[in-house]
């Protein structure tokens, strides 16, 4: 008998196991989503020595900003969120991390940002918004060949740049990530 009640009360957690982890609806939570950061480390881990140019991250606080590496952003100015990532100003309350990685020599040439929303249901909207602003931007000190953005691990990854530079990123970050799906790919416009 109480190998019988066991075995059922095993099958019920186990059933209930698979419940809770079907229920996630694809909306997606800052829980379950990935850290912004972490995306951007392993893809630039996964880089050659060759593959890698002059790069700094994160914002301009001596705890966020990195040579040779990704770093976070803060939140608490939309301005400097949107001058170091393009990342739009008037969504920068819909997320809750960032990340980014440019080019120390030219933002234009590399830019990267990686956000994380707090609800997941954003994530086309905001897709479109950071596509609409590179294709709107008034650029300076050269001219970005390309945009990249994606969805992966939760999180919105977009970049900018030189083309070669833009396509060697992406070609990562899709071997990095099985799941990554890439929303836009294409020459930005002027």
């Amino acid at each position: 008998m109480k190998k019988t009640i066991a075995a059922v009360l095993a099958i019920i957690f186990a059933l209930g196991m698979v419940g809770c982890a079907a229920n996630g609806n694809g909306q997606g939570t800052a829980e379950t989503a990935g850290n912004p950061l972490d995306v951007l480390n392993k893809v630039w881990d996964s880089y050659t020595d060759d593959e890698k140019f002059p790069a700094a991250g994160g914002d301009m606080s001596e705890a966020n900003m990195k040579d040779d590496a990704p770093g976070n952003v803060a939140l608490d100015d939309a301005d400097t969120v949107a001058y170091l990532t393009s990342f739009p100003a008037d969504m920068v309350d819909k997320l809750d991390a960032a990340a980014s990685l440019m080019h120390m020599m030219n933002a234009n040439t590399f830019t990267c940002g990686a956000f994380r929303l707090k609800d997941a249901a954003d994530a086309a909207a905001v897709c479109a918004a950071i596509h609409d602003g590179l294709n709107s931007k008034q650029w300076m000190c050269g001219f970005p060949d390309k945009m990249v953005i994606a969805k992966v691990s939760g999180c919105i990854v977009s970049v900018y740049g030189a083309e070669d530079l833009v396509n060697t990123f992406r070609d990562k970050l899709t071997a990095a990530y099985e799941n990554a799906e890439i929303v836009y790919d294409e020459a930005i416009a002027f």
